[in-house]
């Protein structure tokens, strides 16, 4: 399966996230491919602490493939590679967790034919390899958006299943910026159809994520004045009620993940060991990036609302 992951702009928490989900299917046995189509500022690399290998491989990562100056994208192999101790001590039974790079000195760049066709063969390739398939995207509604739309909409991907995660913050203007990047005139769905998908299962197709989300319930904000807590819950309300007035409201929302100091401050993969051992992560968040990670597949989450 091919999980794309976008969002509306920058900062929302996608790559740490959706790196996280790669991580946590790779625990549970999936053979797991991690694709950073994030062109202008390719940072999975970070979060998989693969800095040595990353750099080992500049000029050889997916942006040099798409435009044609190697003939293969390089893979690095986390469990081997990374620098975090926990990490290169996976426990028995994982899968794969391969990482495809960028290139620090690449860039955002147009569809053309020929790197429409690398990126065709690509997917292909790995679809078939791989149990799961997590390319990130640039922010907004980039070249990287416009090439995976264009690839999924030729005939030798028909039968490929693709679907699609789109990040936003619980803010305001996040809300109405994730509805837009995905509803709007120019948006997603809009931009599929042009290319030839099928509206009503490209929509299908798609599912919010929503990050960075206070619990006004948590011990985290138990020693807010009163009104400050009536406060946040009634923000809270109200960012639900704007969130089924612009079409994502909670029958299209795959999960949320807990406002997280780890996930802010270090944007990181969150082990067991942070959990349990040195209790610098909450238990929540781990929970809640399982329970997503295990939804990705479950096709009573991706039903017709």
């Amino acid at each position: 399966m091919l999980i794309f992951a976008a969002s509306d702009k920058g900062g929302t928490g996608r790559s740490v996230t959706s790196a996280n989900l790669a991580y946590h299917r790779a625990l549970a046995g999936d053979d797991v491919c991690y694709l950073d189509f994030d062109f202008g500022s390719p940072t999975a690399a970070a979060v998989f602490d693969v800095g040595d290998a990353r750099q080992a491989t500049e000029d050889h990562g997916l942006h040099a493939y798409l435009i044609g100056e190697v003939s293969e994208p390089a893979r690095i192999d986390v469990w081997a590679e990374t620098e975090h101790q926990v990490l290169r001590f996976p426990p028995p039974g994982c899968g794969r967790l391969v990482l495809m790079p960028g290139d620090v000195s690449g860039g955002e760049f147009a569809t053309s034919d020929d790197n429409l066709r690398r990126c065709v063969d690509l997917l292909m390739t790995l679809y078939y390899e791989f149990d799961l398939v997590v390319v990130d995207l640039s922010a907004g509604r980039s070249y990287a958006v416009d090439m995976v739309l264009e690839a999924t909409a030729q005939p030798e991907m028909s039968e490929v299943t693709a679907r699609w995660l789109v990040f936003h913050r619980w803010t305001r203007q996040h809300v109405a910026a994730a509805a837009s990047l995905v509803f709007g005139k120019r948006g997603i769905v809009a931009g599929g159809v042009d290319r030839g998908h099928d509206e009503d299962a490209l929509r299908a197709a798609i599912r919010f994520v929503r990050a960075a989300v206070p619990d006004p319930e948590s011990p985290l904000w138990s020693q807010v004045s009163p009104t400050q807590s009536a406060w946040m819950r009634k923000t809270d309300g109200d960012l639900k009620q704007l969130a089924s007035t612009h079409g994502i409201g909670y029958s299209q929302v795959l999960g949320s993940v807990p406002l997280e100091p780890v996930l802010q401050w270090r944007e990181q993969l969150i082990t067991d060991e942070d959990v349990l051992d040195s209790q610098i992560a909450n238990q929540e968040t781990w929970q809640a990036l399982s329970r997503l990670a295990g939804r990705l597949t479950d096709d009573k989450y991706w039903e017709q609302a």
